[in-house]
């Protein structure tokens, strides 16, 4: 069986790449095509190759998502319906699309932790909407296309990433490798680290590795309509999770929460009952192991990492 897999370079592309095994893979990268473009213009990923899994999409944090949130919405939306009018067009017998815990509801239409049955029934976080429903219409297009024309598309969620390989941009990347950033750069020039806001928003974290274990573990094994939650469901505070980075790096000084800045929802904690039900033996790499697997990598490959210019 020969997979695809769009968005190859990025944090889980890589991850699937280091995971898959022995299983024969295309890694395809925004550098071999851009999937946002007309999709007359990208007729050269006509490749009949058995699964696709797209990872590819345009992601951010908080201020990112918020001074882009037009471009989130609109890039994403084309990628997805890109990828999902190839995949007909080529038969292909699966693929797999990766969505965000970001997409549920706020917490005024949702009752917690998050189950998959609750991903329609209100509006997301208005910090991050345009992403949010381009990557909630994957879900949509997903069981619109296995009905229309009885494709095998499903939709996974996990909930925040992190691990190697990571975009370390301190304005355009997801909080763990900005903290990572800051808190080492903070190390070696002594001065003080800012994070935005209170430090008491709470987020669950899944390291990429074990993700893309769990989506090539559901790539034989799951093939519902309904979209299933991969991420670990442990949670942790902005605030101990900065102290939790700071320890790792070494850093010594004090840690300053500006208030006036942004933290976005305050929780999302999400049920991975279903995929429990299909992996019993499932186990998650420890968020001190993981950061600490990421942060060695970060440290051996600084400044040439992807992010910091």
């Amino acid at each position: 069986m020969k997979v695809t897999i769009f968005g190859g370079s990025g944090l889980l592309g890589r991850a699937l790449n280091e995971t898959c095994a022995n299983r024969n893979i295309d890694s395809l990268t925004s550098k071999d095509l851009d999937l946002s473009a007309n999709i007359k213009n990208i007729t050269k990923i006509f490749r009949h190759n058995d699964v696709w899994i797209n990872s590819a999409a345009k992601v951010g944090g908080v201020k990112a998502n918020t001074d882009f949130i037009a471009d989130f919405y609109q890039d994403n939306i084309a990628i997805g319906s890109n990828v999902m009018q190839l995949a007909k067009i080529n038969k292909v017998k699966k693929l797999i699309s990766i969505l965000s815990t970001c997409i549920y509801p706020d917490s005024p239409y949702v009752s917690y932790p998050l189950t998959e049955d609750q991903l329609h029934m209100g509006p997301p976080h208005q910090s991050n909407f345009g992403y949010a429903y381009a990557k909630r219409m994957l879900d949509v297009a997903s069981r619109a296309y296995r009905q229309q024309w009885n494709c095998n598309f499903i939709a996974v969620i996990p909930n925040n990433l992190y691990g190697p390989h990571d975009n370390y941009d301190i304005n355009g990347g997801h909080v763990i490798p900005s903290l990572i950033r800051k808190f080492y750069e903070a190390h070696l020039e002594g001065h003080e680290v800012v994070v935005w806001g209170t430090g008491s928003a709470l987020r669950e974290f899944t390291y990429s590795k074990d993700a893309a274990e769990i989506i090539w573990m559901l790539l034989d094994s799951y093939d519902t309509s309904e979209p299933i939650n991969i991420g670990n469901t442990e949670e942790i505070s902005i605030g101990d999770l900065a102290n939790l980075i700071g320890k790792i790096v070494g850093y010594k000084r004090n840690i300053k929460f500006d208030h006036s800045k942004p933290e976005g929802q305050y929780r999302k904690p999400t049920s991975n009952a279903k995929l429990k039900s299909i992996a019993s033996n499932l186990n998650y790499t420890s968020l001190e192991k993981g950061l600490t697997e990421t942060i060695e990598h970060f440290i051996k490959n600084y400044p040439n990492i992807r992010g910091i210019k």
